[in-house]
């Protein structure tokens, strides 16, 4: 979970791989009304966001075996909508700054998602740091030390420490 350009698609795919899960891309589920509402520039509201949860975690709760899903669960009402509908749900909160966020959405070729929402994306982020089944990582480490620190906390036992000793950087 994250901000736009925060990276979750890449490590959730390489994540799935590792796990031999499925990969769920949480962007294919919005509805047509919230693609046209992003390509246009205009930032989705809660009530947006809402159904495509719902879409999301009975997609997770009816998946037989393990699922990795990329979602940005941006507010804490949203990953709680998505805890209550799927037990065991756990976050890695991949952290990045908003410079570097616009410039790797900036960079992107033939993505729905536009620069211009990435800087709402950060102000409707609640920072998920300090909630249960949580992992805090730096978006900025490399992908393969990211999905090792993602396989050490799923494997660590139940009451560990939920945050990367490997986060490198702090929100600025």
């Amino acid at each position: 979970m994250g901000v736009s350009g925060s990276g979750k698609s890449t490590l959730a795919r390489e994540l799935a791989v590792a796990l031999e899960g499925v990969f769920i891309e949480g962007d294919e589920h919005h509805s047509a009304e919230s693609r046209d509402k992003m390509c246009r520039g205009i930032a989705l509201c809660d009530s947006d966001r809402e159904p495509w949860l719902d879409r999301l975690a009975e997609r997770m709760h009816d998946m037989r075996g393990t699922a990795v899903l990329s979602c940005s669960a941006l507010r804490r009402s949203y990953r709680e909508r998505m805890r209550a509908r799927v037990a065991g749900l756990r976050f890695v909160f991949l952290d990045i700054n908003l410079s570097a966020a616009v410039a790797r959405v900036s960079g992107r070729l033939d993505h729905e998602f536009p620069a211009t929402l990435v800087a709402d994306q950060f102000a409707t982020l609640e920072s998920p740091v300090g909630e249960a089944d949580v992992l805090h990582l730096s978006a900025s480490q490399d992908s393969a030390c990211s999905v090792r620190a993602v396989m050490q906390w799923l494997s660590a036992p139940d009451g560990a420490e939920s945050k990367s000793d490997e986060l490198e950087s702090k929100r600025s």
